[in-house]
């Protein structure tokens, strides 16, 4: 009988006290289990065989030692002390009938069969279960992913990704746990609790009384140490917590690391870390060794002590020796019994915990439903060269209420023209085109596309129309192929191609050995910035975008590279309705408006020509300064 560690402690966030909404919320999460109810029942079934052959495995011991120590009279002796009523006339009349001799080979062959039998029925058993968690599973999984990149921006600004992962990972792993291995085991330790006392009393209520007296020792030591257990044990896992984020903050900026040359730092932090953990985990093993010496001393004295009172039993004629035998095993069972029951607890506390975590994600509203299909009386966005109008738009972030980011900002952006977005770090520029996006709702005025509300569109066929091109490109770990392909999945490799071409990007995918199967790296590591930007210009213009938004896709650029993003940014706008947002002023030159953003409202709107005109104007301060900065830089070189 396999045996967990004692004292493994229920994080804190699993710790929730079984209270019956907790329960009725984890036996909720189940409905993923309704599909393969059947196979659940089957599996059922071949847990009860397999823990009925379990149980009668003792009884055939004492029958064999019944046949060992008194050949001639094993025929009927082996329940001798049962009554001959009901199951003990059933198990009686099963295992020694009257007209039976129960030899040591028939025993040994009864045995044998047993065996089988439970080998059978455990096999069934476990493979049953394992069927019904991983298929139940699954659909959870598949539910629970598709619900998380279903859900708005303002959810993800709210809950960090490692908690989002962990959902997905150790949460669905807890109830996959309970469903393949926990329901079983608690079935199998409470039947052979009842079971056990049930046929141990039937053998000798005696000596039954006498062993259940040592029970109130165990529970109170269980009580006493585990609270102590459970303490070390929460350090433990706090301190292992906080050496993962040791490891994770320094892989994750491992370029600064090497550039303030602190190695020798982050390696003492996370050896100090580290031994915090040895400091705690052996006060947690203080504990539990005594815990589990008080456990060993009481048990087996428990044993000891039963063996007395029984043997004294045999000696007056009031037990059989292959009775007390029995009784002896079904104590051992018991005692695993009691030993595994705490455990169940703590995993359906865990299964509390989890269940909650993962209805809560599944409760959210998301702002798509990937069910739906689109149809005829759908509003779609226009596909070419579409207006933009914005009317009093203000709007605050939902995780800042009390600032407002954008206060009742009205701009146009004409079929098929370009307008710029201009202005300090924080003026509202990106947070314009998140707003067209509907990433955000507004606090008030609205957004217009062709004379429509965008609320009224639908969500995905609106994004399916606008195509934007960051200036810190995120590329995907796979090839280059992969990542240009993701404008449009269903483009042929001709197209994929074209794009390539049109963004400038083409040349230098040929020069690599593998060419378009050339793998990226994580977020595009190993292209350089240029190169990443003309994928991400690739990327759009398979999108075939009818609105476009560029937000300062060049600001991070050399000279050269930005030459060729420039061209490729040129064959990408034509035809096309875009929103350009600019820190380098030379980029919005040629663009039909400019819209100067101070403080979250339009300071100053106009062309070039007209905005550099305006003394002390906004627009004009920055391109002076713009132009003092190129100039001091080029009079150094």
């Amino acid at each position: 009988m396999a045996k967990r560690n004692f004292g493994a402690e229920v994080a804190p966030e699993d710790k929730k006290k079984v209270t019956k909404e907790g329960f009725n919320k984890a036996l909720s999460i189940f409905k993923f289990t309704l599909p393969y109810k059947g196979t659940f029942f089957i599996g059922f079934i071949f847990l009860v065989l397999s823990q009925i052959t379990s149980m009668s495995i003792p009884l055939l011991m004492g029958q064999m030692v019944g046949a060992i120590v008194s050949p001639q009279s094993a025929t009927n002796q082996g329940l001798s002390n049962l009554p001959n009523t009901g199951v003990g006339q059933r198990l009686q009349s099963f295992l020694s009938p009257e007209s039976v001799h129960l030899t040591l080979n028939d025993v040994t062959f009864l045995f044998i069969i047993l065996l089988i039998l439970q080998a059978a029925f455990s096999f069934f058993r476990v493979y049953t279960f394992t069927r019904v968690s991983e298929q139940s599973m699954r659909d959870l999984r598949k539910a629970l992913y598709t619900k998380i990149i279903t859900l708005p921006v303002p959810f993800f600004e709210k809950n960090r990704v490692g908690d989002l992962m962990s959902r997905i990972t150790t949460d669905i792993s807890q109830l996959q746990d309970v469903l393949s291995i926990t329901l079983a085991e608690l079935f199998r330790q409470i039947f052979t609790l009842v079971g056990g006392i049930i046929l141990i009393s039937y053998l000798s209520s005696k000596l039954t009384l006498f062993m259940l007296l040592t029970f109130p020792f165990l529970v109170v030591a269980a009580i006493i140490f585990g609270r102590f257990i459970r303490k070390n044990a929460k350090k433990v896992q706090d301190e292992l917590a906080s050496t993962n984020i040791i490891v994770e903050e320094t892989l994750q900026s491992i370029n600064v690391v090497k550039a303030f040359t602190n190695e020798d730092l982050e390696a003492k932090r996370y050896s100090s870390s580290v031994q915090r953990v040895v400091d705690y985990a052996l006060k947690a093993a203080t504990f539990r060794g005594g815990f589990i010496s008080f456990v060993i001393f009481v048990l087996f004295g428990g044993v000891v002590g039963v063996v007395w009172y029984g043997g004294n039993l045999v000696l007056n004629g009031e037990l059989a020796f292959k009775d007390l035998f029995t009784f002896i095993i079904y104590t051992g069972f018991i005692g695993g019994s009691v030993g595994g029951l705490g455990d169940m607890y703590a995993q359906i506390q865990r299964t509390v915990g989890a269940s909650e975590r993962i209805l809560e994600i599944l409760g959210e509203e998301s702002e798509i439903n990937l069910s739906e299909k689109i149809t005829s009386n759908t509003d779609l966005p226009p596909t070419v060269n579409p207006k933009i109008v914005y009317q009093n738009v203000a709007f605050s972030y939902p995780s800042r209420p009390d600032v407002e980011v954008l206060k009742n900002i009205s701009l146009a952006v004409n079929s098929g023209e370009k307008i710029g977005l201009v202005g300090y770090s924080g003026a509202g520029k990106s947070t314009i085109v998140q707003l067209l996006m509907r990433y955000y709702k507004l606090s008030s005025g609205t957004i217009s596309v062709d004379g429509k509300n965008i609320n009224d569109y639908d969500l995905t066929e609106l994004r399916k129309k606008i195509a934007i091109v960051p200036q810190e490109v995120m590329l995907f770990g796979g090839t280059i192929y992969e990542n240009i392909s993701y404008g449009n999945p269903d483009a042929s490799e001709k197209e994929v191609t074209e794009a390539a071409r049109k963004a400038n990007a083409f040349d230098f995918i040929d020069s690599f050995p593998e060419k378009f199967q050339t793998i990226v790296g994580e977020r595009g590591v190993k292209l350089s910035g240029g190169q990443r930007q003309r994928i991400a210009i690739a990327r759009a213009i398979l999108k075939d975008p009818a609105i476009l938004i560029l937000d300062e896709a060049t600001s991070a650029l050399d000279s050269e590279s930005e030459k060729l993003v420039q061209d490729a940014l040129d064959v990408l706008m034509q035809n096309r309705t875009t929103i350009i947002i600019a820190h380098r002023l030379a980029t919005i030159r040629n663009v039909d408006t400019i819209y100067v953003l101070k403080e979250g409202e339009v300071a100053e709107k106009g062309s070039h020509d007209e905005l550099v005109t305006i003394e002390d104007g906004i627009y004009a301060n920055l391109v002076k300064l713009q132009f003092e900065n190129n100039a001091t830089l080029e009079s150094s070189l």
